[in-house]
């Protein structure tokens, strides 16, 4: 049976992780896109990105980039929402991964 002090540490060690993976996304992939954690709740970590994306490339290949290196990072991660802005001239989009 799991206590609230197992489960915090367990809460500590996925945003570490998650923020690590964040890191290294960024050190690959800024100035074109930049990450940055939103939120986590439960199973989902909710993740924005800004920059001058390579719109030829498929903007979503960028945030499905940030999956992989999760994976990486030994966490089970997969995209299930991508969220656009309302106008193509915002530089953001908002992703929302399972992890």
């Amino acid at each position: 049976m799991y206590n609230k002090m197992t489960i915090k540490t367990s809460e500590c060690r996925l945003k570490k992780n998650i923020l690590k993976a964040i890191e290294t996304y960024n050190k690959y992939r800024s100035p074109e896109a930049f990450a940055k954690l939103i939120d986590i709740k439960e199973d989902k970590t909710v993740v924005n990105f800004e920059g001058i994306f390579c719109y030829t490339c498929g903007i979503r290949d960028w945030i499905e980039d940030l999956v992989y290196i999760l994976m990486d990072h030994g966490l089970d991660a997969k995209l299930v929402a991508y969220i656009e802005p309302p106008t193509n001239s915002d530089n953001y989009r908002i992703g929302i991964l399972r992890s």
